[in-house]
């Protein structure tokens, strides 16, 4: 992984605050599901990354490894930011500080107002199967690389296969257009 820029630190922990303020008892689970949905969501809608942060095809659906890796140590990318609460098997995340939208355009802040109205009062569990279902990029990538027999049988819970976005670019002109934002951002 490449160090976070600032303003990509800034940009995701503000995102994470977000959901923390505005969805009750939310688990890191659903926070990763929700995070994954406003990628895809964003890109679908616009052609653009939101976060422009990697997702990888585990067993428990697209995750971003830097973020499960922070919510399940104590957190240190996001110290400044949340806090993490364990109850059981579950981790929680709260926020230490208020919500900022300094890095949002005005299009974000509203996606981020859809996610949080779409999904925010689903059960992780139902998240999961929404990210698995037939015909989702997880669920395309983990069939087509063997990952789905491998899941489905206990063989494996993790992979370093990416969720490519570009899947969800209407066309030619989306893809040149996402592709070219992402150079923006210095991500090739």
């Amino acid at each position: 992984m490449k160090d976070y820029s600032i303003e990509k630190k800034e940009k995701l922990a503000n995102t994470i605050i977000y959901f923390a303020e505005k969805i009750p008892n939310l688990s890191k689970t659903k926070l990763i599901k929700l995070l994954y949905l406003l990628e895809e969501s964003y890109v679908k809608r616009y052609n653009i990354p939101f976060l422009d942060i990697d997702f990888e095809v585990w067993q428990a659906g697209p995750v971003n490894r830097e973020t499960y890796i922070e919510l399940s140590d104590e957190p240190n990318i996001f110290k400044e930011y949340i806090s993490k609460k364990c109850e059981g098997d579950n981790i929680y995340v709260t926020s230490i500080k208020k919500f900022s939208d300094d890095e949002f355009s005005d299009n974000e802040v509203e996606m981020l107002d859809y996610i949080k109205e779409h999904f925010g009062d689903k059960p992780a569990i139902e998240l999961v199967e929404y990210t698995h279902r037939p015909g989702s990029a997880w669920y395309n990538i983990a069939k087509q690389t063997g990952l789905l027999h491998s899941f489905e049988n206990g063989l494996r819970n993790s992979s370093e296969e990416k969720i490519n976005f570009e899947y969800f670019c209407e066309d030619e002109n989306g893809i040149a257009r996402y592709r070219e934002q992402r150079m923006i951002n210095g991500i090739t």
